[in-house]
């Protein structure tokens, strides 16, 4: 199942990186193409500025993803509606803020960005500030919907938002230049309009009655929004860092080559952070189910998640990579037509680029894993290493020895550096043994249950249930369990794996149900996950049905069910004990 949800998620989350960096891609295409070099220039000194702005949203989606995903590996539906609402409030506040002070003091930040104090380069720089500015909320709002609209399986939705926003963005810049002439205000606005666009979408999700998230005042409370700060703050490291790269970069190509090698820069970077949703991607995917997975306890799951996702980290950055390198002259010549010195450092600097795509995918399935299962320092040192201080370091000394062509090759050098720290680091902790996937995990030796207190299947047949009920059983004798409970046992799986088939499954073969059992000290725990349409036997029980009678019977007898829907799936889990499996 876990292999499906990989393959589920991974589109949607790699769509959904493109929310920030699809609008500044556009917006770099138009303004290249209609608004000359040194706008260019002046929208790649803003971009650190635009940079902290998806720091924060970013800081906040990943809140969302390690808290949310605590709550629903917990089972705990009410949790994650105050992380949902406590988000939520935490966001408007943040961008509203965050909004009045660009406005307010546009101009000494264009200053400090590089634009100078005057002329057209400052001009266009606090202009585009401020026309983008103006869409942080609709920036912020869409970045911290998007895992939760992941959680209610509202992957479709997601695209659709995506796709209307990009429409938005190109019709709106198109009018900007034909009809509005409003220069670089009108391309910044023009980007903020769209990312309201996105918004519009998703709400009709979230306002409507299938919305598996509630939202209230009252369940915004500071405990919740320290929790997701602190679940961020290993986000904000990597974007920190990239906002401290941007500007050491722009500072040391200006040095070397002018506004000619800060604009090649500033496409070149426009190309690389679109290419690099498929890092993205790889890591969201890493991060939402390694925190669900980690507090299920789920070694085994843990393990097939790292050994999946790094065939994929490995297969996606080759195959983008290797497009990035035959099409450099086509992507490029996209923003900039014609032969020109700016276009030639691009195409160059693009290729050099392409080379870091394969460390750069498994740096983030393995700090994103780390940010998951509670290893809070190791994520923040991988970030600060991969996203600021290596490639920094490379760019200075390379560029002493090589130029331009040096300082390309930061993203390379400092993505290979980051990623033999990183294995360096694991090799210690295992003590010189040889290293598998699994060693890059880092979990303790009494991490979840032992193998031989854990029994897993998969069912898809009515026979496949009988067939785990009688294993089940003989399981929990062979665990010293009374018969009694061990009985009661093989019941409750019985009852609510043939209602799955029956009613879930309706006679097709493509739906997944996983049983899980575990044997915790005097405590059996059954945890149902399945693929079917939404259904939650422990607040809904259809009255007069047979099914339903089996399924009161199994909510009778268990000591705690907890129900939570997310991903796409129905997860149920239930705690007995011998005290519980004999009542009445």
């Amino acid at each position: 199942m876990i292999k499906k949800l990989i393959r589920q998620m991974l589109t949607a989350q790699t769509l959904s990186a493109l929310t920030v960096s699809l609008c500044l891609l556009i917006d770099n295409i138009m303004i290249s193409r209609f608004l000359g070099e040194q706008a260019i220039a002046a929208y790649g000194l803003a971009n650190p500025i635009l940079l902290v702005i998806g720091a924060i949203g970013s800081m906040l989606a990943a809140g969302v993803q390690v808290a949310c995903s605590k709550s629903l590996g917990s089972g705990d539906q009410e949790e994650t509606n105050r992380g949902y609402s406590s988000a939520i409030g935490l966001m408007l506040g943040i961008s509203l803020a965050m909004t009045l002070i660009v406005l307010v003091f546009r101009n000494p930040l264009a200053t400090l960005m590089g634009a100078g104090r005057e002329g057209g380069l400052f001009d266009q720089t606090r202009d585009y500030l401020a026309g983008f500015i103006l869409g942080a909320p609709g920036s912020m709002g869409a970045l911290v919907l998007v895992p939760f609209l992941q959680m209610a399986g509202q992957s479709s939705l997601l695209i659709v938002a995506v796709l209307g926003m990009t429409v938005a963005d190109v019709a709106l810049d198109l009018l900007n230049v034909f009809v509005f002439h409003g220069g670089m205000f009108g391309m910044g606005l023009a980007s903020s309009l769209s990312y309201y666009v996105a918004m519009v979408f998703a709400m009709t999700y979230f306002l409507s009655k299938k919305s598996v998230f509630a939202f209230s005042l009252k369940r915004i409370s500071l405990k919740k929004i320290r929790e997701l700060a602190a679940g961020g703050v290993p986000t904000v490291f990597g974007m920190a860092s990239s906002v401290v790269l941007v500007y050491v970069m722009n500072r040391i190509l200006m040095g070397l080559g002018g506004s000619t090698a800060v604009a090649a820069y500033t496409v070149l970077m426009t190309i690389g952070n679109a290419s690099n949703c498929i890092s993205t991607g790889v890591g969201g995917v890493s991060l939402t189910l390694s925190g669900i997975l980690f507090h299920e306890e789920d070694r085994t799951g843990l393990k097939e998640l790292m050994r999946r996702l790094s065939r994929y980290a490995l297969l996606l950055g080759a195959g983008m990579g290797a497009v990035l390198m035959l099409l450099a002259p086509v992507l490029v010549g996209i923003f900039l037509p014609g032969e020109s010195e700016v276009r030639r450092m691009a195409i160059h600097g693009l290729r050099l680029f392409a080379l870091g795509l394969i460390p750069c995918c498994l740096n983030n399935v393995l700090k994103s894993l780390y940010q998951g299962t509670e290893r809070v320092r190791l994520t923040e040192t991988i970030s600060v290493l991969e996203g600021a201080l290596l490639p920094s370091l490379a760019a200075f000394v390379l560029s002493r020895f090589f130029g331009i062509t040096g300082a390309w090759l930061y993203f390379v050098a400092g993505e290979c550096l980051a990623l033999l720290c990183t294995v360096l680091y694991v090799r210690k902790q295992a003590g010189g043994a040889a290293l598998k996937p699994e060693s890059f995990l880092l979990l303790r030796e009494d991490f979840g249950v032992r193998p031989e207190d854990l029994m897993e299947t998969d069912i898809r047949t009515l026979a496949e249930v009988t067939e785990t009920a009688r294993n089940a059983e003989d399981f929990c004798r062979q665990h010293g369990q009374d018969e009694h409970t061990a009985n009661h046992i093989a019941l409750c799986i019985e009852e609510m794996a043939s209602n799955t088939v029956i009613h879930g499954f309706g006679g097709r073969q493509d739906h997944h149900l996983s049983v899980r059992v575990q044997h915790r000290g005097e405590q059996w725990v059954l945890r149902f996950r399945d693929d079917c349409t939404a259904f939650d036997p422990v607040s809904y029980v259809p009255r007069g049905e047979r099914d339903a009678l089996g399924i009161r019977l199994v909510m009778a007898m268990a000591e705690d069910v907890r129900y939570t829907y997310s991903l796409n799936l129905n997860n149920l889990a239930i705690k007995l004990s011998p005290a519980s499996a004999g009542k009445k």
